[in-house]
């Protein structure tokens, strides 16, 4: 069992060790911090927190470093979230303000936190699993050429240029555009998706090739409203921090470019009663990441949750982290809503 006291040089450790980037003594740690014992208590209480595997000798030094461990307990137990400053505040709202569309807002809510933390931000879309579609557009771009657009209550916009098996003029265009929103407007992605597919198979009944080739393009952008999708942004930052990482960052690269481990974590990491969650360093090992660290915090939309945050070394600042997700999710909250009270 550690002592209170001892709980509180494992978080001067912590805070040291982030900040140096070099391990910690007893001897630092009574000249930074006002404990009022001698150096030699601390070292006794060091060595309770090495026998708990709450800190660790990277080598020969009296030095010692957190381990993956030891930063749990930070978080769940010591780690203060610390309120961001005006200035950071107003630099989140200055960037997320008018937006073009939700995938410019989305963009943007990533960048900053990259801006704001130095490390690799990443943030679920809303669920349009559960929007509804609001407006099917054709607009002919040749003979035979149209583009399809699709928006849904959530802010979801897709575009896509569908190539049909025969020419169509913009009578024909109308008639198509009439049949597809009478089928699908007002619908639940879900619902829309079930009724297109029936179009998808040319029948006696449905001998139209056109209307054929439009519902397998429609029908595709649905199942892609009803995908989780990621957004990110700052991976350049890994290459610069790499020395922050025990081994090789490749892992962290690869998962970036495929996003459904990333999608899998995200979804599967436990926030607590703030809506914050982290994951650290070896609990991260069943995702291949065992090298990093995610913090996150959730958001509202459209009725439901998603998540943002920040992922990098086991070496990170967890409190200013947690905070700088926690303040952008608020903003992206309240930007949504308020998208949602436009419509």
């Amino acid at each position: 069992m550690v002592s209170e006291r001892g709980l509180q040089v494992l978080r001067a450790i912590v805070q040291d060790y982030v900040e140096t980037q070099e391990p910690v003594g007893s001897k630092s740690i009574v000249e930074r911090h006002a404990f009022g014992v001698s150096a030699a208590t601390i070292r006794n209480d060091m060595a309770l927190l090495e026998d708990e595997e709450l800190i660790a000798a990277p080598h020969t030094s009296s030095g010692r470093v957190p381990t993956d461990k030891g930063y749990r307990v930070f978080v769940n137990h010591l780690a203060q979230v610390r309120p961001l400053s005006t200035a950071q505040r107003s630099a989140i709202e200055t960037f997320l303000a008018d937006p073009a569309d939700l995938d410019d807002l989305m963009a943007r809510t990533v960048r900053v936190l990259t801006q704001l933390t130095g490390q690799v931000a990443l943030a679920q879309y809303p669920s349009f699993a559960r929007a509804s579609i609001t407006h099917l557009e054709l607009v002919g771009l040749g003979p035979n050429r149209l583009l399809v657009v699709l928006v849904t209550d959530a802010g979801g916009v897709s575009q896509r240029i569908a190539v049909l098996p025969v020419d169509v003029d913009e009578a024909d265009v109308a008639v198509l555009r009439a049949r597809l929103s009478a089928l699908i407007t007002g619908r639940a992605v879900s619902d829309a998706s079930e009724r297109v597919a029936l179009l998808r198979v040319p029948s006696e009944a449905r001998p139209d090739p056109a209307l054929t080739a439009l519902a397998v393009v429609i029908g595709e952008e649905l199942e892609e409203f009803r995908q989780e999708k990621l957004v990110m942004a700052g991976a350049a930052t890994l290459a610069r921090r790499e020395q922050d990482f025990r081994g090789s960052i490749h892992p962290l690269l690869e998962a970036i470019e495929e996003q459904v481990t990333l999608l899998r974590l995200m979804s599967e990491m436990v926030p607590d009663e703030h809506g914050l969650a982290a994951s650290i360093g070896t609990e991260n090992a069943p995702f291949g990441l065992g090298e990093a660290s995610i913090v996150a915090s959730d958001y509202i939309a459209q009725g439901g949750t998603a998540r943002l945050g920040v992922m990098g070394p086991t070496r990170m600042d967890y409190p200013s982290n947690l905070a700088a997700a926690r303040a952008v999710a608020r903003y992206l909250s309240r930007m949504l809503e308020e998208d949602e009270t436009r419509r």
